[in-house]
């Protein structure tokens, strides 16, 4: 390695851009930290040097960014940055864990990170003009950069992020290549890897691009939202970047609400049917989307909508129904409710008196008695009617069990060829007695023990001989 020992403020204002492009060229040697991290220590320690001095001159200076420099800053950064990623050291374990795993860290970020920070100073720079650095910051540098993203070492992926962010902000004419790309690595992790650590940095860029959105929005924005933002909400690691996810997509509801049907109908198709945690983050993304709602593109979506919620208030999972139930107390979605209760009240309550008993976690108990007085106090006669029609479906219910009790006591009798020796004034007190005999039901259908029960019982009452009945 050739040591440039002289500093560049040191040197004549003639010199500089020479010297420049030297100490540039310097740092273009590329050591290894991986195999034998203790090797080469002095040579290390003279790049990170460098490194540091360019950092320092393209900040403080003024004018030093010519048009020689762009081919040298950008050959520096590739030489350094562009590499192979290691192979992921979990590749089939479980999902990371931000808040529990720790990250696998880049060995050789010394170097790294002040690469990093020299680039950013470089396109930050006010000499730094686009239409000379588009010659060299082209689709291929672009692809590039974006591979990087799927570093395990968060620092290296926050880095590109910005990075990435600058090269969309200055060069219009990568945009719509930078925008395709990311579709690219969305597809293949929705449809193929179902593995790629920079989708939440990604999703993040995402955000402020689709902030800056012109109006009305292209078809090509509208597909994005359909057929990629929707699907990332089915993949099993979905909380490693749900809270990204779900900003891209209330960013798109702010500016074209006409969204709001297909994007809420797209939500309940890949609703997690046995996720809990999963769930939550649902209703947490559903909640965000209501705060924002028009009340015209509520009325279309009310319906399935408050029956997934009517589910998840009987979920025995505490904490979806909690979840669920803390829509009561946001006042937006509450007037909504309000203006609907006619349509969403004999939807909802159901779910709310059966499990305002029945749920075993008495905080539930609490916001559905809640949810229940806000109903009452928003219309009462609703209230009453819904009252009243629930306990008579109830009582229909009942009945059509015992029915159904006697169909299949029947059934089994008719599988005996003695009871063709039953007078039939027998088996009809049989019929009577079985149905009008009071039975416990939970609304789901008697255990065959019970049926047995309730054979031996009528048929004594009957005085039917036991031999003429064989019970299964």
């Amino acid at each position: 390695m050739q040591i440039t020992g002289k500093a560049l403020l040191d040197a004549r204002p003639e010199e500089r851009e020479d010297l420049f492009i030297q100490k540039i060229r310097q740092c273009c040697v590329l050591f290894d930290f991986v195999s034998d991290p203790l090797s080469d220590l002095k040579w290390k320690e003279v790049k990170r040097s460098a490194l540091n001095e360019l950092v320092e001159y393209v900040t403080t200076q003024r004018g030093i960014v010519t048009e020689a420099i762009y081919p040298e800053g950008i050959t520096m950064f590739a030489v350094n940055l562009f590499r192979t990623l290691p192979p992921p050291s979990n590749p089939n374990g479980a999902e990371f864990d931000p808040e529990e795993d720790e990250p696998t860290l880049e060995a050789a970020w010394p170097h790294l990170q002040i690469v990093y920070e020299f680039f950013l100073r470089f396109l930050e720079s006010p000499d730094f003009q686009p239409n000379i650095a588009k010659r060299y910051i082209d689709q291929k540098f672009v692809l590039q950069l974006l591979d990087l993203f799927d570093s395990e070492d968060p620092r290296e992926r926050d880095f590109l992020k910005t990075v990435l962010h600058r090269i969309y902000g200055k060069f219009l004419g990568l945009r719509a290549y930078i925008r395709k790309q990311i579709n690219n690595i969305f597809y293949r992790y929705i449809y193929e890897t179902q593995h790629h650590n920079g989708v939440a940095e990604l999703l993040e860029i995402l955000g402020s691009i689709i902030n800056g959105f012109a109006l009305p929005l292209k078809e090509e924005h509208k597909v994005f939202l359909l057929k990629v933002l929707l699907p990332l909400h089915k993949v099993k690691s979905l909380s490693v970047y749900h809270p990204q996810l779900a900003y891209c997509v209330v960013q798109f509801l702010e500016k074209d609400p006409s969204l709001t049907e297909p994007t809420i109908m797209g939500l309940l198709k890949f609703w997690p049917k046995v996720h809990s945690p999963k769930e939550v983050m649902f209703l947490n993304e559903l909640e965000e989307i209501l705060d924002v709602i028009e009340p015209a593109e509520f009325s279309k979506v009310m319906v399935p909508l408050f029956r997934q919620l009517a589910k998840c208030v009987s979920s025995p999972h505490f904490q979806v129904a909690e979840r669920a139930l803390y829509y009561w107390n946001n006042e937006y979605i509450l007037s909504l409710i309000s203006d609907n209760a006619s349509m969403i009240l004999p939807i909802m309550f159901p779910a709310l008196y059966r499990n305002s008993k029945a749920h075993w976690n008495k905080t539930i108990h609490g916001l559905i008695y809640n949810a229940l007085k806000l109903f009452m106090e928003m219309n009462q006669k609703l209230f009453d009617d819904c009252t009243q029609k629930y306990k008579a479906q109830r009582e229909f219910e009942k009945e059509k069990s015992r029915e159904d009790a006697w169909h299949k006591v029947y059934s089994l009798a008719r599988q005996n060829v003695d009871i063709k020796n039953l007078p039939l004034s027998a088996i009809e007190q049989l019929k009577k007695e079985t149905l009008t005999e009071p039975m416990e039901h939970d609304g789901t259908e008697m255990q065959s023990s019970s049926i047995r029960n309730v054979q031996k019982e009528t048929v004594k009452e009957v005085n039917v001989p036991m031999h003429l009945l064989r019970f299964p």
